[in-house]
């Protein structure tokens, strides 16, 4: 292996990413990623617009609805006199997300210990919305019957303790999943068009016609975006721990090994396309159906994997995506590193990826003209 020629490879790959200005696109489209993504994902709901018809306007019902206004969760209005009828037509024009009825006699039927239904509708367009948006409205309701030592005694008591977020904050679920998506698209791109533009513009036929090894031309083409991109882990890192606050719980090492060899994998994936693709708009459209789309859905950031069933849930172990990500969300929120056996084995899992894809695309690639 001559390093003289990979060395004059990737110096020429360089000048040109300086050049076209394409190393920006390298630094600023992972930042953006997640800047964006980061503060526009929210599992989390927020001032719901909530309506409250009163039609007892007792004391207790009174407590009720100001529970309601002081909830962050809703952006309360209480009236006295409105038809069912009214109310809900508000929710099919969309401007109330939730609407609650306090029946008449609310008041006098707790305190004589007689059961009272209070009628609550949800805009359900947004299933998962709208199941959270529910328990938010039957938590307010319990804790105010509960207030009023209304509700029989339990025999248990639950201390209920969330673990690794206790917060319970969006960032710290949603921004180290958006690492291991990040980490997956942008070195994918890059390489891909690398290979590509070779095509686009004609100057692969150099590579046909030199004594250079396919092996010497593959490693100048996929050093350049493997050495750009291991800046991105730090700054990726940076971002989720400064700028979303997102705790750092376990091995940085880990992190690190991990995530250069994750860049490998999505090396890989973009050599592959290289191989299918002619022109640099196809290599980025393929590129992103391969990538952004298995990473949103099998990532475990959106949805846990372990709630998933049948194909999908095969689909999900078919892609590195899920391995990454567990390993990145053990680092960052729960910090059981290389003590874990599933770390070790997701771990070992990755480099076979890596180095199956790579070899894979180097063996497709072919010297010739075809």
């Amino acid at each position: 292996m001559n390093f003289d020629v990979i060395r004059a490879y990737m110096s020429k790959e360089f000048k040109e990413l300086l050049r076209s200005r394409l190393i920006l696109i390298v630094y600023i489209l992972p930042t953006m990623i997640i800047i964006l993504f980061g503060y526009g994902i929210r599992m989390e709901v927020t001032n719901a617009r909530t309506l409250i018809i009163d039609n007892d306007n007792s004391k207790i019902s009174r407590d009720l609805a100001e529970r309601f206004h002081h909830s962050k969760y809703f952006d309360t209005v209480t009236v006295n006199a409105m038809s069912e009828s009214e109310a809900l037509n508000r929710i099919k024009q969309a401007k109330t997300d939730i609407l609650v009825i306090i029946p008449a006699s609310f008041e006098k039927r707790l305190l004589h210990r007689q059961k009272s239904e209070i009628g609550v509708f949800i805009d359900g367009a947004f299933p998962v919305r709208a199941s959270t948006m529910e328990n938010y409205v039957k938590g307010v309701i319990y804790n105010m019957a509960k207030s009023l030592h209304i509700q029989p005694k339990s025999l248990i008591t639950i201390n209920n303790r969330n673990l690794f977020n206790q917060a319970m904050r969006d960032e710290d679920a949603i921004v180290p999943g958006l690492i291991g998506l990040i980490l997956l698209v942008a070195p994918a791109i890059l390489s891909a068009l690398l290979i590509v533009k070779e095509k686009e513009e004609g100057t692969i036929f150099n590579f046909f016609s030199s004594p250079i090894k396919k092996s010497e031309f593959i490693i100048a083409k996929l050093l350049p975006p493997l050495i750009l991109h291991s800046v991105n882990i730090f700054i990726l890192f940076l971002w989720a721990t400064w700028l979303f606050e997102v705790p750092f719980r376990g091995s940085f090492l880990l992190y690190w090994i991990a995530a250069q060899i994750y860049i490998l994998i999505s090396l890989g994936v973009g050599l592959l396309v290289s191989i299918i693709a002619s022109t640099q708009i196809v290599a980025i459209v393929l590129t992103i159906i391969i990538t952004i789309i298995p990473g949103f859905l099998y990532s475990g950031m959106l949805m846990p994997i372990s709630s998933m069933s049948g194909e999908s849930k095969i689909e999900a172990h078919i892609y590195p995506v899920m391995y990454f990500n567990h390993i990145v969300y053990d680092t960052f929120l729960i910090g059981q590193g290389l003590d874990s056996p599933k770390n070790q084995l997701y771990l070992t899992i990755l480099l076979f990826y890596a180095l199956f894809l790579i070899f894979l695309g180097a063996w497709l690639m072919k010297k010739e003209i075809s």
